[in-house]
């Protein structure tokens, strides 16, 4: 399924959507359920959410909620479109386990949701190639459906 306008968004989003049902996430989950933005992941995405569902801190709160790990998966599912692995970015990031997102993102010109400070200090580097990275989703600011580049990333028009 084609994505109007993709987003990457990292697993401590992910988990603010379906673990911790954080009051901030609710404009982005009407983004990626509605028609307006599609969500993009990898098979390695996948598995990294599925590893921390099982970490103590998150299975407890998933058990307090009577919510399986399947079932989290299976709302990740219902929501992504997978992909296969992008190539690597020019831009590198300090954190390994973070270069899937940042690959992806930058081969799609998709927005970048993260919470992770390796990858918050790149946004600069990421948006001259095209990636608009935040630490919460604002609708309002993000890109429309048919701008292919986030406004602050696009090359000064020359006279």
């Amino acid at each position: 399924m084609p994505c109007r306008a993709p987003l990457v968004i990292d697993t401590n989003i992910a988990l603010d959507l379906f673990v911790f049902h954080d009051p901030s996430t609710e404009a982005l989950r009407a983004a990626i359920d509605g028609a307006s933005h599609g969500w993009l992941a990898t098979d390695a995405m996948r598995e990294e959410l599925a590893r921390v569902l099982v970490y103590p801190q998150i299975a407890r709160r998933l058990e307090l909620q009577t919510v399986a790990a399947e079932q989290v998966l299976d709302s990740f599912d219902q929501r992504v479109c997978i992909l296969p692995p992008a190539p690597r970015a020019t831009c590198i990031c300090k954190d390994p386990d973070d270069q899937k997102f940042i690959d992806l993102a930058v081969a799609h010109r998709a927005g970048l949701l993260s919470k992770d400070a390796a990858v918050l200090c790149m946004a600069r580097r990421l948006a001259r190639l095209g990636v608009d990275v935040r630490r919460h989703w604002n609708a309002p600011e993000a890109a429309a459906p048919d701008t292919p580049t986030p406004r602050h990333a696009q090359a000064p028009a020359h006279p």
